[in-house]
């Protein structure tokens, strides 16, 4: 049986006490649609405020960014730059993040800078 989605059990997202994962397709058209996007050629951040007083985040991959383990890898590098960045994030957004076609070659510290650079300009750090 699976555990309800606002319970235990929601995967890494939750672990860092910070984050609720956005897994509904309905949630990433709304982003998509009415949230603004800051472009870079590592990630694509798309930033919306939300009602709720937590930060949700979502993180996908396409087929454009190469195969399987390219786009596992680019998930991971996307974690990993979100996981340092978490504190400094502020709660009552909604934050999508796009790998692009460089993500899997580019060491986690860079996609984190590019990262950091598109949330100061979205207005979502402390």
């Amino acid at each position: 049986m699976y555990a309800p989605r606002d319970g235990p059990g929601l995967g890494w997202m939750c672990r860092m006490d910070r984050f609720i994962p956005i897994c509904e397709n309905r949630d990433f058209r709304r982003a998509y649609a009415k949230g603004k996007a800051f472009v870079t050629p590592v990630v694509v951040v798309y930033v919306l405020k939300n009602r709720c007083r937590s930060l949700r985040v979502g993180i996908t991959t396409s087929k454009k960014t190469g195969n399987a383990v390219r786009r596992s890898r680019s998930r991971r590098v996307l974690r990993e730059a979100l996981r340092a960045l978490a504190p400094e994030i502020k709660q009552g957004y909604d934050l999508i993040l796009v790998a692009r076609a460089k993500t899997p070659f580019v060491k986690s510290t860079q996609v984190q800078e590019a990262l950091r650079q598109q949330l100061e300009k979205a207005g979502v750090l402390r």
